[in-house]
């Protein structure tokens, strides 16, 4: 999807968001999804902290640019745009980890699941250390 003109790729992602409603495991799938994404280790465009400074998913699709916290925040509002996900409690929390002093974008959902900590895909929430300090906390809804 990444690598196609920008039609194509809103196509993608709206074929995306009609699958999640239907398949037996939708958590791995969006992960399996936008894991593919292109990782830029900085989006400048985008201040997580300054809500106000969010483009809308169609613009970052657009822009095709994703850092950690643009492709968290692409995963949550990609499940809160299903009819399955659409009245979950979806929540992307920044999270520093003590241990390592590295910083994590990641997605909360229905305080069950977590995606965006492990290369492997979502996660169960007794699965994540011990280590981490809330730094923000973000509900996502549908967006704008």
């Amino acid at each position: 999807m990444f690598n196609q003109p920008v039609d194509s790729r809103l196509t993608e992602w709206a074929d995306h968001r009609k699958e999640l409603d239907e398949v037996e495991d939708p958590l791995q799938t969006v992960w399996d999804f936008w894991h593919r994404a292109p990782f830029t280790p900085h989006n400048k465009n985008v201040d997580p902290y300054y809500q106000k400074s969010w483009p809308t998913p169609w613009e970052i699709i657009v822009e095709n640019i994703y850092d950690d916290f643009t492709k968290a925040l692409m995963i949550g509002w990609t499940l809160k745009l299903t009819n399955k996900f659409k009245d979950s409690k979806i929540e992307l929390r920044t999270l520093v980890d003590s241990n390592q002093k590295r910083q994590y974008n990641l997605l909360y959902i229905n305080d069950n699941w977590v995606i965006n900590y492990s290369d492997n895909g979502p996660i169960t929430l007794p699965e994540m250390p011990d280590s981490f300090r809330l730094e923000n906390l973000i509900e996502i809804s549908a967006p704008r």
